[in-house]
């Protein structure tokens, strides 16, 4: 019985079932908590800023403290630095391909540029020592809370200016707007069994991918950084198709960028505040890649105000490019 728990098939099963646990524990929390926010009127906008933006790293967030708690420290950053690498290049890779995605004057002037002094400050922070304690993942936090704040600032002033609803926003607030006000009991159930999934998810996750890396000799951080890396950005990858299909990709880019960071600041701040990660060479590499593939689409965003569908495929390729030498070294 032990032999079929740690076999290969049985371990991509539970890799399979944590990632959908994630996904659909996830939603619930969110739906959970947005639902007992607006009963106590709590503005649209602040909700979509906070717990819905918050809810697309809960998968990153809950496999990284698993796999710090446990001790698979080389899953938890490398799952983190992973989903950054594939949420920007592939997420808003295919978008472009499909359509071209239009960039806010906000992205390129604020969000861009602090999700690249972040990435730095996680590998000057994790190249020290090479680990990531508890006093780093409390500086994270600390920049993440004054993160959320400067969004909730930026769009309440934007507001009083009587200026139009940034896209961002307008976005945020009907995405709020689409979840109903339940009875308070089944709020705390979905908010309960949302934990629960999230928690158990997690769990089978960190548990397969650690099966699947000892069964094929490489490492955990190979598997963080593709496999475990796909699975946790799935819903980026699966909203922004459609949004694609529908010629509705104006946020795909903003959306990357914020999730990126949300993913050092919360993800990594959260596990590194509970439980102390050993940082590893490769790690270093990874993050200077995924700072030099931010530059890059940096770059192409500002010639127009776009990513074209050339731009696009260069992403794409680009990523395969990593992915191959990710596999080689």
């Amino acid at each position: 019985m032990n032999e079929l728990f740690q076999s290969v098939p049985f371990a991509v099963i539970l890799l399979i079932l944590g990632f959908a646990f994630l996904v659909k524990g996830a939603d619930a929390f969110v739906e959970g908590c947005s639902s007992i926010a607006k009963r106590f009127q709590v503005p649209s906008l602040i909700i979509g800023m906070t717990i819905v933006a918050m809810g697309t790293s809960l998968p990153e967030t809950a496999v990284s403290i698993t796999a710090s708690v446990t001790g698979n420290n080389a899953l938890a950053v490398s799952n983190a630095v992973g989903s950054n690498i594939f949420n920007l290049m592939i997420v808003v890779g295919v978008c472009a391909i499909l359509t071209p995605v239009a960039v806010r004057r906000e992205t390129l002037k604020i969000d861009f540029p602090f999700s690249i002094v972040c990435a730095a400050l996680l590998l000057v922070l994790g190249a020290i020592g090479m680990m990531l304690g508890h006093v780093d993942g409390a500086i994270f936090i600390v920049l993440f809370a004054l993160f959320i704040l400067y969004m909730i600032k930026s769009a309440q002033k934007s507001r009083k200016d009587n200026k139009d609803m940034d896209v961002e926003e307008t976005e945020f607030a009907l995405e709020v707007e689409e979840i109903q006000i339940m009875p308070m009991p089944k709020s705390i159930i979905f908010i309960v069994l949302g934990c629960v999934a999230i928690a158990l998810g997690s769990d089978w996750v960190v548990d397969g991918a650690t099966t699947i890396a000892e069964a094929m000799g490489v490492s955990q951080t190979l598997i963080g950084l593709t496999v475990v890396a796909f699975g946790t950005s799935l819903p980026e990858l699966a909203t922004s198709i459609m949004a694609a299909k529908k010629n509705e990709v104006d946020m795909a880019l903003g959306n990357a960028i914020g999730s990126n960071i949300f993913n050092i600041l919360m993800v990594l701040g959260i596990a590194a505040a509970i439980s102390p990660m050993a940082f590893i060479t490769e790690n270093i590499i990874d993050i200077v890649i995924l700072m030099a593939f931010s530059a890059i689409v940096w770059i192409m965003a500002w010639t127009k105000n776009e990513l074209s569908k050339k731009e696009g495929w260069v992403m794409v390729i680009l990523y395969a490019v990593y992915v191959v030498y990710i596999c080689m070294r």
